[in-house]
């Protein structure tokens, strides 16, 4: 099996960077490479023109700074350019250090193809017509193509479209390309909760294309990694690689079509811990299994959508870094995190400190329960004047909760186990008062 190039110190954090390609003179290097230290960000998706190359200091300065490019090109499935056309564009970006590269974008949806071309059958194997000689012009050059990534769900559902591309590249022989082929998945979580449909298909079976029944869950979530690397496995025989894109992307999403700002914020976050935390940690440095198993070694790295766009951009309501000198709200609280200093410290052989072993960019969080059919009214209206007098902030995510400094919860021991609380306890925060239980409960919220 092939070696998968990483970044050096791998944070697996990254971004999108501008939805275009204008964005690549050494002015925007200086700009933006201070910011991506910052947020230790460790990749950067970039789209990439297929008419001229990236230039060569725009992307040394980022190889030069552990930041892993990944290129994407975004063909339209009607007008792709033959291979030979991209062949010398590709040895010039493998000569230069480039290694990740996508071709098309989100093929399992309606949209991407012409209303003609939609309709017509065998729509896996006309859109391999298309991939496999630009994948196989990248492997010639030393490249890793990248397989694109689709619309969760989808008008062609998703896992079954992977699972068909995987089954026909396998059948027309292309045994090297499956061997160094890189999954990518939309990652976007949207109002689900972050550990929704993790386990993948093991844990619910039940789940089918088109269909998931009612109290099950399904790969449309940020855990889509276990479904998309079980696929892998059953096909091809190994868990493939894979690399997450689109976190935190809202308008991505086809669930729902937003959140509030701050559960926003607070999901960023929980991702931010889950992937930049190995899985092969151990002791203090591991997320607790209560809370959010670590990602697998498979998944290289995720990219926040987005980091900027310009002014007249329709995505520029969704960028981190706003033309203005603004800034999203979940800029201000991902750089409490400090992974940019915990990486900066790794780069310098520093030892980090136990602030960034365990940040809390959350102060206070009331922990609710939650059940399979909703929430109960009688924990809402006991906590209202707790949460009048303390303005914590409120969930139901035990993910969530671990951000904060300080957990006062509501519940019972079935609602939340002492190993749930111990999970907490040991992911630095103090759980206070511990429980609070029995009908005094709105007595007992409104007194402290």
């Amino acid at each position: 099996m092939p070696t998968f190039p990483v970044p050096p110190h791998n944070t697996r954090l990254g971004f999108h960077y501008f939805p275009d390609t204008n964005h690549f003179r050494e002015s925007d290097l200086r700009l933006w490479l201070p910011r991506l230290r910052s947020l230790g960000a460790t990749w950067l998706t970039l789209v990439a023109p297929s008419s001229r190359a990236i230039p060569e200091l725009f992307l040394d300065g980022l190889l030069s700074e552990g930041i892993e490019p990944i290129l994407h090109f975004p063909f339209s499935l009607d007008s792709s350019p033959p291979a030979q056309e991209l062949q010398s564009l590709l040895s010039i970006y493998s000569r230069w250090g480039i290694h990740y590269v996508i071709f098309f974008n989100r093929p399992n949806s309606r949209a991407a193809w012409s209303t003609t071309a939609w309709t017509q059958n065998d729509l896996v194997e006309r859109f391999l017509d298309r991939f496999l000689p630009l994948a196989g012009a990248a492997s010639a050059e030393g490249l890793v193509p990248v397989f694109p990534p689709l619309t969760p769900g989808g008008d062609y559902w998703d896992t079954s479209f992977l699972r068909a591309a995987l089954q026909a590249i396998d059948r027309r022989g292309h045994d090297q390309l499956l061997e160094s082929l890189v999954l990518s998945a939309f990652a976007h979580a949207g109002d689900r909760p972050l550990n929704w449909g993790c386990g993948g298909p093991e844990r619910w079976p039940a789940a089918r294309p088109y269909f998931t029944p009612s109290g099950y869950q399904d790969q449309r979530g940020f855990c889509i990694y276990d479904w998309y690397i079980a696929i892998s496995e059953a096909v091809i025989g190994r868990a493939s690689p894979l690399l997450l894109l689109g976190l935190g992307c809202q308008r991505c999403n086809s669930i729902s079509p937003g959140l509030e700002e701050d559960a926003h914020t607070r999901r960023i976050l929980a991702m931010a811990q889950a992937l930049a935390i190995p899985a092969t940690s151990n002791g203090q440095d591991q997320i607790p299994a209560e809370l959010l198993d670590p990602l697998p070694p498979q998944v290289l790295g995720g990219n926040y959508w987005l980091l900027a766009a310009d002014s007249r951009s329709p995505y520029l309501s969704e960028a981190w870094f706003q033309p203005n000198g603004d800034h999203l709200p979940v800029l201000r609280a991902m750089r409490q995190l400090e992974i940019g200093l915990a990486r900066a410290r790794t780069i310098s052989g520093q030892k980090p400190s136990s602030a960034t072993q365990f940040p809390h960019p959350l102060s206070h969080y009331l922990l609710l329960p939650s059940y399979d059919w909703g929430v109960a009214d009688w924990h809402i209206n006991a906590a209202r004047p707790f949460i009048k007098k303390y303005l914590p902030t409120v969930g139901f995510s035990l993910a969530e909760a671990a951000l904060a400094a300080r957990i006062t919860v509501v519940g019972s021991p079935y609602d939340f186990p002492e190993s749930v609380l111990d999970g907490l306890r040991a992911a630095g925060c103090c759980v206070h008062p511990g429980r609070i239980l029995g009908m005094s409960i709105a007595t007992q919220l409104a007194d402290r």
